[in-house]
C-alpha cells in the first residue's frame, strides 16, 4: 500500500505543489521590480549626481583622438566590403582605480585581472563581431592568455650577441598570440583602450557610448570591468602625498553614481547590454539581478 500512497502524491499532490511554487516565483518576479523602483533614486537626483561626477572629473587626455578613432573604427570598411555592417561590441576588462591623492601615490584597486573580457573578445571576434577593448593597463590581453606571465623574459632567448629568436617551448603560442592579434587589428576588428582610474573608465565609457548610439541595435556593451563603487571627489583630493606623520587617516568616500540606466536608456538607449556582479550569497545574485532588470 505504501508504494501505491507515494504513486498518488507523486501524480496528484506534486503537480499542485508545483504549481503553486511555480505561481509564487513569476509574481514574486513580476512586482518585486515595482518595489525596487520604490526604493531607487529618482531620475533627477541621479543625473544630477552624474552631472556632478563628470563635471568634477579631471579632464580627460586625447579626448578628441579618442573620439577620432572610435568614429574611424566604427565606420570602419575592409576592401573588399566582407566587414561592412557588422555589430559592434564594447567589451570592459580589469579594474578601476580611485586615487587618493591628485598627484598620485596611493590609491583603492578593484582587483581584476581581465581574463574574462580577454577570453570573450577573443571569442566575440571569432563570432564576426568588431570588439573595442576598454581595458585597465597591465591586464590580459586577448590572444596572451596562453603566454606567460612575463613573455618578453620567458618566451625568447640570445641567439648570438646580435640576435635573439624565440624559445622552442613557447613558439607555437607566441606565432599564434602575433598572428591573431594583427590579423584582428589589420581587419578593423579590435580596438584596444586603456584606463586606469574611474574618472578616465567612465569618461571614456560615456564617449564610446556616444560615438556606438547612430549603431542602433547593432552596438553591444559587454560590461566585464569591476568598477569602483566609492571614489574620492577630485576637489576634495589634497594635491601631494598624504603624510602619515599626521597620524590616522580619516577620508570621506562618495558613492559613484548608477551610470548603467542612464547607458540604456540615454546614451544608447537601442544597444544590449550585459553587465556582471560579484556576489558569494545566491540570494543576493538574484537580488541584483532583479533590480538590472528594471533598468
Amino acid at each position: 500500500r505504501s508504494w501505491v500512497i507515494l504513486l498518488f502524491i507523486h501524480i496528484y499532490l506534486s503537480p499542485v505543489f508545483t504549481h503553486c511554487i511555480l505561481a509564487f516565483y513569476f509574481s514574486f518576479l513580476q512586482f518585486f521590480p515595482f518595489f525596487l523602483r520604490g526604493i531607487e533614486m529618482d531620475s533627477a537626483a541621479l543625473h544630477e549626481e552624474i552631472d556632478s561626477f563628470f563635471e568634477s572629473a579631471p579632464p580627460l587626455k586625447d579626448s578628441a583622438k579618442i573620439t577620432d578613432k572610435l568614429n574611424q573604427f566604427i565606420q570602419f570598411d575592409s576592401p573588399s566590403g566582407e566587414f561592412r555592417g557588422r555589430r559592434v561590441v564594447c567589451v570592459t576588462s580589469g579594474g578601476t582605480t580611485v586615487p587618493l591623492e591628485q598627484r598620485c601615490v596611493r590609491y583603492i584597486d578593484n582587483f581584476s585581472s581581465g581574463n574574462r573580457g580577454a577570453a570573450s573578445t577573443e571569442y566575440f571576434i571569432k563570432a564576426g563581431y568588431k570588439v573595442i577593448f576598454l581595458y585597465r593597463r597591465g591586464t590580459c590581453q586577448p590572444y596572451c592568455r596562453s603566454l606567460p606571465e612575463d613573455p618578453l623574459l620567458e618566451c625568447f632567448e640570445l641567439a648570438d650577441d646580435f640576435n635573439f629568436q624565440v624559445r622552442q617551448s613557447h613558439s607555437e603560442a607566441v606565432k599564434g598570440a602575433i598572428r591573431d592579434h594583427h590579423a584582428a587589428v589589420a581587419d578593423g576588428l579590435l580596438l584596444k583602450l586603456p584606463f586606469a582610474t574611474i574618472f578616465e573608465y567612465l569618461q571614456m565609457l560615456k564617449i564610446i557610448a556616444s560615438s556606438m548610439r547612430t549603431l542602433g541595435p547593432h552596438a553591444m556593451f559587454y560590461l566585464a570591468a569591476a568598477v569602483s563603487d566609492f571614489y574620492v571627489p577630485w576637489k576634495s583630493m589634497v594635491e601631494h602625498k598624504i603624510q602619515s606623520a599626521s597620524g590616522p587617516l580619516d577620508m570621506r568616500l562618495m558613492q559613484v553614481p548608477k551610470m548603467l540606466s542612464v547607458l540604456r536608456t540615454e546614451w544608447t538607449p537601442k544597444a544590449f547590454c550585459i553587465s556582471f556582479k560579484v556576489r558569494h550569497s545566491g540570494a543576493l545574485a538574484l537580488l541584483f539581478a532583479l533590480e538590472a532588470r528594471t533598468y
